[in-house]
Formats: structure tokens, sequence, C-alpha cells
């Protein structure tokens, strides 16, 4: 029997209709804001622990990020102003996620490091990739009444307060907001026209006014997008529908924060000191004309262009080309998607053999993260066979040899998809702060060995194991909840180990020589004697041969495959050696892992 948390399950009707049971949600909260809510401190205070209790009893029942993901009424208006991306905000699909982004869940070790904590509680996070999240749910008949629904929902809680009093003034001076006689006034009239009160309860009135507002903005919202397709059909402009609802709902999006800051918040901008009412809509205005100036080009082919671009950058990298001619003192890591592809055609070096090579691995990574299905990888990386050159008839081949050599990412039964992915390396980073944290805490202990051959492509469950018996009881009680957190099953745990990378075994090396809890203010000197001691023909620069024999001086049991992944990792230059400035740049970035 395995204990594990339990996640609101793919095919559930929660998980199938949440975005209408928050939108509803959403609904009821503003009506009640209106009629319950804006002054009656009884009720305030109750809607607030209503609130907290509930999203507590979610956050108990379900792992992960539930409650934001599935039921809170506010992520609605999160996707609407969060996606496709921000003007600011990291584009993971470029490679410049951070290891922890601000919404993204996380833990912190013993050490007071923070780390990840996805435990792939939805598929398509926005606090992962919030534009890929948007691609892939545009399409959605949901989404269509989302951002029209919202515009009315917004319009139509602001008019209401028009409607109820007969003129704009009583919005504009804030008083709605301070309304002491507000729950007795639930069933007096709730609309105020033309002079005269008409005998309607404000308890109906507001939800029919809302509600009326949402479903005619969705009616308005449809034909318009409708109007748009018919021009672009008669006007011969092959567009894709995708991207005339983006267009569509960027548009929407754009007037409603507007709208709601320069308009709606009238009452409150005007409290400010001057200049600052003055100078409000202005600022709104500069910040919402960038975001659309970003936004309105996005289209679902550049966003694929550029992901294929940020793997097609990886592995070249991991080839160690002669590229330095062709940048003129910039590094790969600083071209754009177009450079990659441009760089990709014009490098000597890059023959036929590596651009299978490099096309291998790139279509790998994509089915294990769930980029891309294998059975729709010929269309879907049709764009980089061409800059490639390559034939589809290579693409089957190697689409072959991939079954052949991880059927596992063939297995319908395991979940092939970025948070998955995200779920493993967040379990296998927190394991090993445990048992590092423990080797500092019993130095005496030769754990070191076990942890290398843990850690590795050859890894086994047994391996592990035997690693675990050294650990303190307090340290396996914490091993076995983090599996538990994490739902961690063997194949998880072997499949985790198996992609640690490379500077994990540089940091064997750090803890070999006793200064990985010194790492940060590590001195120079004392670093470049052991740079010293492993170059034993004091040639300035580490080999191969030295490497290996350095490190199996520590561990016997690490194998060819390893050390060379590790030469590779230091051997920026592609040289075949390791320069003493390579050295250091290794133990700088261990140190910046460290922090």
């Amino acid at each position: 029997m395995r204990k594990e948390l339990v996640k609101v399950a793919r095919n559930s009707w929660l998980a199938q209709n949440h975005l209408c049971l928050q939108f509803g949600l959403l609904y009821v909260g503003v009506c009640a804001r209106i009629v319950f809510v804006n002054s009656n401190r009884l009720a305030l205070g109750l809607f607030l622990t209503f609130t907290i209790i509930a999203a507590l009893t979610v956050g108990f029942l379900y792992g992960g990020k539930s409650w934001c993901q599935y039921i809170c009424p506010m992520a609605p208006v999160q996707k609407i102003y969060g996606q496709p991306r921000g003007i600011f905000n990291s584009t993971a699909h470029k490679g410049d996620r951070k290891p922890v982004t601000q919404s993204m869940c996380r833990t912190v070790t013993q050490e007071g490091k923070e780390l990840s904590a996805c435990v792939a509680c939805t598929t398509k996070c926005i606090d992962i990739d919030a534009e890929s999240a948007y691609w892939d749910e545009i399409e959605s008949y949901k989404q269509q009444w989302l951002y029209y629904g919202y515009i009315g929902l917004t319009v139509g809680y602001f008019v209401y307060y028009y409607l109820y009093a007969g003129n704009w003034d009583y919005l504009i001076s804030g008083v709605w907001s301070h309304e002491e006689s507000q729950l007795a006034d639930i069933l007096k009239p709730g609309y105020y026209l033309l002079g005269e009160p008409i005998d309607f309860p404000k308890l109906l009135a507001v939800p029919v006014t809302i509600g009326l507002f949402i479903f005619g903005a969705i009616g308005i919202g449809c034909a318009l997008e409708d109007l748009y397709k018919a021009y672009h059909k008669r006007h011969h402009k092959h567009t894709d529908s995708r991207v005339i609802r983006h267009q569509m709902f960027t548009l929407c999006t754009f007037f409603i924060f507007n709208f709601f800051f320069i308009f709606s918040a009238r009452g409150y901008v005007k409290m400010l000191p001057s200049p600052l009412p003055s100078l409000f809509p202005v600022f709104i205005m500069v910040s919402s004309s960038l975001w659309l100036y970003r936004t309105w080009r996005r289209t679902p082919s550049r966003y694929q262009r550029e992901s294929l671009a940020t793997r097609l950058q990886k592995q070249l990298k991991k080839l160690n080309l002669d590229t330095a001619k062709f940048l003129d003192g910039r590094s790969i890591d600083d071209l754009n998607a177009d450079e990659v592809y441009v760089l990709a055609k014009v490098l000597p070096d890059f023959s036929q053999e590596k651009r299978l090579q490099t096309y291998k691995a790139m279509l790998r990574d994509a089915i294990d993260e769930g980029y891309v299905d294998p059975a729709n990888t010929l269309e879907n990386f049709k764009q980089m066979r061409q800059e490639l050159g390559i034939s589809d008839k290579d693409h089957d081949t190697i689409l072959v040899e991939i079954g052949q050599e991880y059927p596992e990412l063939f297995d319908p039964r395991k979940p092939h998809n970025r948070e998955n992915s995200l779920r493993l390396e967040s379990y296998r980073e927190t394991l090993l702060e445990i048992i590092l944290h423990s080797g500092k805490t019993h130095p005496d202990r030769n754990w070191v060995s076990d942890l290398m051959k843990a850690f590795s492509e050859q890894t086994s469950n047994e391996v592990l194991e035997d690693l675990l018996k050294s650990l303190s009881p307090e340290d396996r009680k914490l091993v076995q909840e983090l599996r538990q957190e994490y739902s961690i099953t063997k194949d998880d745990e072997a499949d985790a180990l198996k992609h640690t990378d490379s500077y994990q075994l540089w940091k064997t090396i750090a803890e070999s020589l006793g200064f990985v809890e010194h790492i940060i203010s590590v001195e120079e000197e004392q670093l470049y004697r052991v740079f010293q001691y492993i170059d034993t023909d004091r040639s300035g620069y580490i080999s191969l041969d030295e490497l290996q024999t350095y490190i199996r001086s520590i561990d016997t049991h690490i194998n060819d495959v390893q050390i060379e992944n590790m030469m590779k990792t230091a051997d920026t230059s592609g040289d075949d050696l390791i320069s003493y400035e390579e050295f250091q740049a290794v133990f700088k970035s261990l140190r910046s892992q460290t922090i």
C-alpha cells in the first residue's frame, strides 16, 4: 500500500468544467458585494472567513494548487490578464523560466533554500508556461465565453450603480462603497430611471442586471468574431482561426483593463495627491499599449518556432561546435529564435550526422515532456526538419530508434507533460538536499560513493535504498513524507534519478574536498590548488585522462560516460581540455545553485 496526495482526476466533472464553476463563483461574489458585502462589516467578515476556510479545506483535501487551478473565483481574471504573457514576465518556452517562479508551488529545505514543489496537480499550468496553456485552450468555447462574459460582468457591475442611482455621481463619488444601510435596502427598489424608482427589489435587480450584461456581451463578442472571420475570408487572408480569436481576446483585455482602471477607479484615483490623479490614466494607457503591442503579434506558429529554437539551442551547446567566428563575441544563449536557425545552417562542423543526432535528442525530449504526442511528431517537427535538412524518412527511422531505446516514452499509462517532468525534477532536487544535509551532519560516513551510484543513469531502487539506510531515522522519515507528497512510485523514482544533471558530479568533487558547505566563500587560492592537484602534468589544462584518474580516486563506480559528460559540461571551448577559467566557471555555477 502506498499513500499519496489526492489530485483532481483529469476526466472528472470538476476538471472538465472548472472554468464554468470559477466564473459562476465570481459572478456570485460580485453580486454579493453589491447586495451584502460593500459596507456591512459583519457580512464582509463572514464572506472573507468562508473564502479562507474553503481555500484551506480544498488545500487539505487535494494536492498542489487545486484551489487556484479548479475553484478559486479569481482564477479566470488571472487567465485574462496573465495570458498569453505580460510585459515583463518570463517566457518558459524560450528557456528563461526560473526554477522557482513567483507564483509556483515551492518548499524550503533544511538549509533555507527554496525549491520547486510542483506535484503536477494539473496539466498546462499557467504558473509554468502561461502561453502554452493559452494556445492549448484557445479554441474552447469556454474560453470564448470567459473573455466576452468577463467584459459583460465588469461593465454590468459598474453600470448597475448608474441604474440604481439614476446618475454617475453615485459611482464616481465612491458613496456606493460606504453605505451603512446596505442590508436594509436589499428589498427596496433596485432601479431609479427617468426620475422614478422601479419597484423591483435590489436583491433580484443586481443578479438580473449583471447576468443580462454577461449574456449580452457573449452574444456581441461571438457575433463580432464571426464578422472578423468573414472579413478575412472575403479578402483571401488565410489566417488561422486561433489567431483571429487571439486578436479578439487581446482587444477585449485591452478594453476592459482601461475601462476598469481609467473609468471605474476614478473615485479612488482622485483621492491620490496631486499630480498623481492626472498621471494615473497616462500610466495605464502606456502600460496597456505596450502590452497590446507585444501580444497582438503572437501566433501559435511563432510560439512553436521559438520553442523548437530553444531546444535546438540547447543541443548546439552540447555539441561544443566552434561558433565563435559566427557570433562576434556573443554566446549561443544571446541569440533569438531566427538567429539560432541561421547559425545551424552556416556552421561548417554541423555535419549531417550531428544534425540527425541533434534532431533525435530534441524529439526525445519533446515527447518526454509532453510537448508533442508521438503520433503528431511528423507534422509538429516539419519546420525543424526543413531548417536542418532532414527528410521524412529520416524522421521515421529516428522515431523507431527512440521507441527501441526508450520504450517508456510510448507507454500510454505513463504521463508525459511538462508538469510531470517538473514534479520528478522537484522530487529529485529535494531528495538530494536531504541526503546532502545528512552527509554534512555525519561527515564520518562514506556516503559519496553511494550518492554517485544512486544519481546516475545506471541507478536502481536497490542502490537508492542502500544509500537511504545510511541516513538518520529522522531523514528517512523525511524521504518517506517526500515520496508521499510527490506521489512517487518506484518507476518515478528511477526516472527522476536517471536525469541527474552532470553538474551534480562536479558537486560531488566539491563534497569530496570538503568545501561544499563553504562553496559560497571558497577562496581563489584554494580552488587553484585543487586545479593543480588534478592537472598532474602541470600543462595548465585538465585532460580527460587526468579527470578520469582523479574521479576514480574518489569513486571507482563512476563510469566513462559519466566522466565524459562532466568533461563536456566544463569544456565550453570544445578543445577537449579544461582550462582554469572553465574550471572556475563550473564552481561559479555550483555556487549560484547553492545560493
